[in-house]
């Protein structure tokens, strides 16, 4: 796998593509350090990394369970220590069902999911990073 980033301006604004697939995405800096607000900025990219990687999981085991998904909504909220650098201390992963989706068929599909399959949680709690989660069907 591989990442490139180009310069887009003369302040912070990126256009990152992948070596697997076509997309671009934009990636901007902070205004304190010249961004314009063009893109995401790079700890945000950590936490839809996370939500994307557990729910990709999450969707994948509700669909072998037989569940009915309507849609799903996912809301990633990390906290940051204040001493530089500002790593995420506490993230918090709030999945958001709706369809016929059995109670504790979801639970057990949100556990292996966040704690089991997802990569980016491996990695960001070998670093510390305390994860939780929570599961919501209407």
């Amino acid at each position: 796998m591989k990442v490139t980033l180009q310069r887009e301006n003369d302040a912070m604004h990126f256009a990152g593509s992948s070596s697997t697939s076509d997309v671009k995405i934009h990636i901007d800096g902070s205004p304190e350090i010249g961004g314009k607000g063009l893109g995401v900025r790079p700890m945000e990219l950590v936490l839809f990394a996370l939500g994307s990687c557990s729910v990709f999981d999450l969707s994948v085991i509700l669909k072998k369970q037989r569940q009915q998904i309507d849609d799903i909504q996912v809301e990633v909220q990390g906290k940051r220590r204040e001493e530089v650098p500002t790593i995420f201390t506490n993230i918090h992963i709030a999945f958001s069902l709706k369809g016929t989706i059995d109670t504790d068929k979801a639970a057990k599909a949100a556990e292996l999911a966040v704690k089991k399959y997802c990569s980016v949680h491996d990695m960001l709690a070998a670093g510390g990073v305390d994860i939780t989660y929570s599961i919501k069907i209407n």
